[in-house]
This record gives structure tokens, sequence and C-alpha cells, in this order.
């Protein structure tokens, strides 16, 4: 039975330019899909085989990686349940001229063990404490693991929730994305990674549509994903404005699926992302003002500045714990 250290794994990626945005630094969605594939590895290999992502936690950018330098990504397993495994991931750039090492990122994601119908199975293996610290680490991710049970008690209800509230709103956007093989992780189920990149680049054009000009990924908000989504399937992605700062602004984005052989659409998840705008000098920007109008405009504004406060205490209680 491993220890948590002993499920380490560790995951290393040059920035070329095919991966940044037109500042020169690492597009969000792509650092996303990373960590969700690290991730991946190390839950399946205490899992022994193939797992899917359930839940991830807000994923808050703390430092910018640029053009040509290196990301590192760490990650571990802290909590084995009877088909499902919470996963820690940290992230930092080095720059290999000076070898400068900055802290980017950490998240904390769940993921299912599945068979080949891409239904949970049991997870023979478990993991053990190997001191005191091990053991805060495990009963930590005990309790989130609990935490996210609450959350996906109306799973079914949740996939269901197909409604479209775009009518009332001024700025909006939708794309639709076919889900290729190449966009498979295990069988014919879609990478969560790919979607992450799909919703990042959805959301982005939105926000960069509205400032007219470039805008960087801050943070993306918990997403917890209700249905799967299956390769030969067609994704709907409809992002909607919902509150703008001085030089940031909010994006909620809703995942839609569709087979199209029967026509069954399913809400796989809903999530929001902060944007901020950068000007030429590389330094936040001021952004346009909005006045939220219609009804569902002036709730999205207020449900956002709720969790802009929460994402203000979060990003600080993240930097404060960013040690190398």
């Amino acid at each position: 039975m491993p220890t948590i250290k002993e499920t380490a794994i560790q995951m290393i990626h040059h920035v070329f330019p095919e991966y940044a945005n037109p500042l020169g630094t690492l597009h969000g969605g792509r650092l996303m899909n990373w960590i969700m594939v690290i991730g991946g590895l190390a839950a399946s290999r205490i899992a022994k085989g193939s797992t899917v992502l359930g839940t991830t936690d807000s994923i808050d950018f703390i430092n910018p990686v640029k053009i040509g330098e290196i990301v590192v990504l760490d990650s571990w397993v802290e909590y084995v349940g009877k088909s499902s495994l919470e996963v820690g991931v940290r992230v930092h750039s080095e720059n290999p001229e000076t070898g400068e090492k900055k802290f980017t990122t950490s998240s904390y994601l769940a993921y299912v063990a599945v068979d080949k119908d891409g239904k949970p199975r049991a997870i023979e293996e478990k993991i053990r404490p190997a001191n005191e610290a091990e053991e805060s680490i495990y009963l930590r991710a005990q309790k989130r693991k609990d935490e996210r049970l609450l959350q996906l008690a109306q799973k079914e209800e949740k996939a269901r929730d197909i409604e479209d509230e775009s009518t009332e709103l001024t700025w909006k956007v939708e794309t639709l994305r076919v889900v290729l093989p190449e966009d498979a992780l295990w069988e014919n189920l879609m990478s969560v990674g790919k979607l992450m990149m799909n919703i990042d680049e959805t959301a982005a054009i939105l926000a960069a549509r509205f400032v007219r000009g470039v805008i960087v990924t801050g943070s993306i908000d918990n997403l917890y994903l209700y249905s799967p989504i299956r390769i030969g399937e067609v994704i709907t992605l409809k992002a909607g404005l919902n509150y703008v700062g001085n030089t940031s602004l909010e994006v909620g984005i809703k995942v839609i699926s569709e087979d199209l052989r029967t026509g069954n659409q399913r809400h796989t998840g809903t999530t929001f992302l902060n944007f901020i705008h950068i000007g030429e000098d590389g330094k936040p920007k001021p952004v346009p003002s909005f006045t939220p109008r219609t009804p569902t405009e002036i709730k999205h504004w207020r449900d956002a500045e709720e969790r802009r406060k929460r994402r203000i205490e979060r990003v600080e209680r993240l930097k404060k714990s960013a040690t190398l």
C-alpha cells in the first residue's frame, strides 16, 4: 500500500509559441489541459486502469508563464474511496537561462475509476499516510470528497437542465464543436482537458470582443461534471458576460452535449472564468463599463459579485501558501 509521497509523478513541458497568446504567455486553457492530464495519470496508476475527471476545484493563475520557459507539473493522490480518488496538482515555471522558478498555480481534482463502458468500478488499491503531515493531507482530502458528494447529490437533475438563459443577455457567444476521436482520453469518452481548452477559448472570445483588446485567463471556478461527453456528439458552449470590474471581467459558460442520432441533450457542466485586460506594456488595463439591465443580467451580476469576493480571498490564501 503506497504512501501519498509514493504516488507522486512529474510532467515537464517547454512553452512553444504555438501554446501562447499575443502577449507571449501560455494560454490558460492549455495549462488546464496539462493539469487534467497529469492528474489523470496519477489517478490511473493507483486505480490500475481508466479514470475520468468528475470535479475540479478552482484554478487561479498567480504568475504568467512565458514562451521559452519550462512548466513543471507535480501530481499525487491524497485519498482513495470506493471508486473515486482525490488528486493534488502543483505547477511552477522555470527560466532555463537564469534558473529562476515561479509558482504558477495549484488545484485539487476528483477522478472516478471507470470500466470500458464508462461505469464506475471499484478500486482495489488504497493509500496510507506515512506520517502526521500526510495524515493531515489525507483527512483534508477525505473532507473534500464528502463535500463534493453533497454538490453532486442532484447530478441527474442538473444534467437535464438545458435551459437557455442567453436570450436576455446583451453580451454572449455560442460555439459548437464535434467531438472527434482525437479528443478522447479513454475509450469513447472526451478528455476533460480538451473540454477545458474549448471552454477557455469560447469564454476568451467573448471577453476579448467586449474589451476590444488582449485578455489573459486569471482563474476558473469549480467545475462539476454532471454528464460525460462521448465521441461523435456535438457540444454547444454558451458563454455570457456576468460582471465587469476595473481591469477584469467574469464570463459564465454552460456546456450542453447532444447525441445527433437521438437528439438527446445533456447539461455537462457550468463554470465561471475571470479574465484580465492587458495593455501593450503588459500591465492590467481598464475595461469598458457595463450596466446590467435585464432580470437575468442583474441576477448574474449579483451572483458574480459574491464569487468575486470569494475569489479574492482564495487568491490571497494561495499566494501565502506559494512556496517552492
